[in-house]
């Protein structure tokens, strides 16, 4: 156990704005580490190894891509306790997201909304950072379509990211369910998926064979589907043979939250807010999945009973975001400390 000075720097960050704390945040993360103070100050990371999709995962408890979206802070977020990390969503060009303010606290409800839209330096950058990090840890790294690249041609942006980070990832993830780049989340139907994975699939091949080791490639999903949506989306994805899936990404929905301040702000909402929407996701696709690629949970893990609840509807691992902001390592480690006695 570690001494938790967490309480104390949640106080003077949430006098800040949303941005600013979090940029913040990060920073004060990179000197505890560089210091060498992160077991100190946040326990000894639970070991409790598990394997999925191939890899050897330290603990199930994940951080959620869009924390740390350019891979420059990931080695001192994993000190935290984090079994693995995913950095991201990156595009393959830079690019500035939506105007400020575009990151919404809401406390009452441990809820987060966002409308950041793929704010990120570009690949580039974050191949510098990861090539710069010194880090044995499990890395996925999340990928994602740049905004004025039509949907049509959202492809060609996924592979030549794809071919960018393959060399230094342990998994890729496809970003096609956040609500705030236009038009991206119509990736996840019809024609417009199977062309997709269809590529994504092809390029994995091809890499696969030019650096002689396979880098499984997920996908992540959102909690705004019907059951049908639901049920053809894990067939589909069972048919491309895609090596796993997140489940979920944030909610357009604003049950519950919709009286609060800041409730009715445009762009994703994510926290404890959305815990059973994404479970019922989970649920259901994991129903019609039946083994044949495992999940990644997210959604809503405010406290270990959370985390515990994911893995018996049907999730190998799970990933944290708006908790880790509420909460802080404190819950990174229970949750792991909890399920590795699952």
């Amino acid at each position: 156990m570690g001494l938790n000075p967490y309480p104390l720097f949640k106080k003077l960050l949430f006098k800040l704005d949303a941005e600013t704390a979090h940029h913040l945040g990060l920073y004060g993360l990179d000197i505890v580490y560089r210091l060498h103070l992160s077991r100190l100050l946040f326990g000894r990371p639970v070991s409790s190894p598990v394997k999925v999709m191939g890899i050897e995962f330290p603990n199930r408890v994940g951080l959620a891509a869009g924390l740390d979206k350019n891979g420059d802070h990931f080695a001192a977020l994993s000190a935290c306790g984090f079994g693995f990390v995913e950095i991201g969503t990156i595009t393959p060009r830079p690019q500035p997201g939506n105007p400020k303010p575009r990151l919404f606290r809401l406390p009452e409800a441990e809820g987060i909304i966002n409308r950041m839209g793929f704010n990120n330096h570009g690949v580039k950058h974050l191949l510098r950072q990861v090539e710069r990090t010194k880090f044995n840890g499990v890395l996925g790294i999340n990928i994602g379509k740049n905004f004025d690249t039509p949907v049509e041609q959202a492809a060609e942006d996924y592979v030549l990211c794809m071919q960018q980070v393959y060399s230094h990832a342990d998994y890729i993830t496809v970003n096609i369910s956040s609500p705030n780049t236009p038009g991206l989340r119509d990736l996840q139907f019809g024609d417009s998926l199977n062309d997709l994975l269809s590529r994504i699939k092809a390029e994995q091949r091809s890499l696969a064979e030019q650096y002689g080791r396979y880098v499984p490639v997920t996908v992540k999903i959102a909690p705004d589907m019907d059951d049908s949506a639901i049920e053809w989306l894990a067939k589909t994805l069972i048919e491309h043979k895609i090596d796993g899936v997140i489940a979920t990404n944030t909610t357009l929905s604003r049950d519950g939250v919709e009286d609060l301040e800041h409730g009715q702000e445009a762009g994703g909402l994510s926290g404890r807010p959305v815990r059973d929407k994404a479970d019922h996701v989970l649920q259901v696709m994991a129903a019609h999945l039946d083994g044949a690629l495992p999940i990644i949970a997210a959604g809503g893990i405010s406290s270990p009973e959370d985390a515990v609840r994911k893995i018996q509807l049907g999730a190998s691992l799970v990933q944290i975001y708006s908790g880790f902001i509420y909460q802080g390592p404190a819950l990174v480690q229970a949750c792991a400390r909890t399920l590795s006695k699952l």
